[in-house]
């Protein structure tokens, strides 16, 4: 019987999953090496979408000692990216790292009970500075199967709030991003019909498009941080340097005069 993938990665998601990495990986707190290791593997705990690092214990360079207790999991479905590293949903032992300096690196290190793993901590990413070879990374690591695809479409791309024409364009370029189950459409900004304003104190990170600024559509409270632009696109998307996204998942959407359903996503509540 075939098996349709988008199906399969849905049923493993609950699951303890693991993958080894070829490439050597290092984490640093400023000039400092704390892990070196061509070991590592990339770990995803059972509901999160978005992988670790885990290295053998002997690859991390600096003392461990005990940490707090693991933040409580309230059993979401699914724990995105926005839920700390602190809450685990696998069994285990939380850990702090020592510093060179004195300073502590406190339950950035998890000791899996898993004996397929049991020799190896899955740690924070957002406690330290890592590389890949020589390469910097931000966000969280990047998975070897996630890519990106970017085609320019000739379609007319519409969107609307309340019936108020926000953007339209036949020169949108569709983003495609690994098992996302929809595109999404980066704009011309001479396409776009509503004066926008950036927003000075907003700006997020993904692994493999780069960071991300945030725009408002002036005057109109319910469009805040509607939109969002990679204006320095890391090699994956300079496709798409300059040009403007939107929350689609908040807004009305239409390909060809053919209305597009709202998907639902992380972002499609404002807060």
């Amino acid at each position: 019987m075939a098996i349709d993938l988008d199906d399969e990665d849905r049923r493993v998601l609950p699951q303890l999953r693991h993958q080894r990495l070829q490439q050597r990986v290092r984490a640093l707190r400023g000039d400092t090496v704390v892990v070196d290791s061509t070991r590592a593997r990339l770990v995803w705990e059972p509901r999160r979408p978005v992988a670790s690092y885990a290295v053998p214990e002997a690859d991390v360079l600096v003392p461990l000692e005990p940490g707090p207790a693991a933040t409580p999991d309230d059993g979401r479905p699914v724990l995105d990216p926005r839920v700390p590293f602190a809450v685990h949903s696998a069994p285990g032992e939380v850990l702090s790292l020592r510093l060179p300096d004195g300073g502590l690196a406190v339950g950035a290190a998890y000791r899996l009970a898993d004996p397929d793993l049991a020799d190896h901590l899955v740690l924070d990413f957002a406690a330290f500075d890592w590389r890949d070879e020589e390469d910097a990374r931000i966000s969280h690591p990047r998975d070897p199967r996630h890519r990106i695809d970017v085609f320019p479409s000739a379609r007319t791309v519409r969107i609307e709030h309340a019936g108020r024409l926000l953007a339209e364009s036949a020169r949108a370029r569709w983003l495609f991003e690994g098992t996302f189950g929809f595109p999404r459409y980066y704009l011309p900004r001479e396409d776009v019909a509503v004066p926008l304003e950036r927003d000075p104190d907003l700006a997020t990170a993904c692994a493999y498009k780069g960071v991300a600024t945030y725009w408002s559509v002036a005057g109109d409270p319910a469009l805040s941080r509607i939109a969002w632009s990679y204006e320095e696109p890391l090699v994956d998307a300079t496709s798409v340097r300059g040009l403007v996204c939107f929350f689609t998942e908040r807004l009305d959407l239409s390909v060809d005069a053919t209305p597009v359903p709202r998907p639902w996503t992380p972002w499609s509540d404002p807060d």
